[in-house]
């Protein structure tokens, strides 16, 4: 088990950030989301191109925040699923991880 995030409740709602574990193969990259409550986690990885979803730091949603955005190619994903409904990648999902959460404390399983 690892820590992901120490305090789920510094992201707002909606809200999502960037989790980076380990180095060079080891190296892993995480988004963390929270919206309506909810926590998500997901490999921060666009299925059309394995890029990550944000090209400006803590960027994540579209413009009314109902969906995460790729911003490389424009690809929106439902919050809650990952799933693909617009983009080069629609019909995908972003890959989930396994979490736990503990009180405030989130961990990848």
């Amino acid at each position: 088990m690892t820590l992901l995030l120490a305090d789920i409740y510094i992201l707002d709602d909606p809200g999502a950030v960037s989790v980076i574990i380990g180095e060079g193969t080891n190296r892993h990259d995480y988004l963390v989301v929270r919206f309506e409550g909810e926590i998500s986690v997901f490999e921060n990885a666009c299925p059309h191109q394995g890029t990550p979803l944000e090209t400006l730091a803590g960027k994540f949603f579209n413009r009314d925040q109902t969906q995460l955005l790729c911003s490389t190619h424009g690809a929106e994903f439902e919050i809650e699923t990952g799933f693909c409904t617009i983009g080069p990648c629609k019909g995908e999902k972003l890959r989930a991880a396994p979490f736990r959460l503990e009180g405030a404390t989130l961990y990848l399983n």
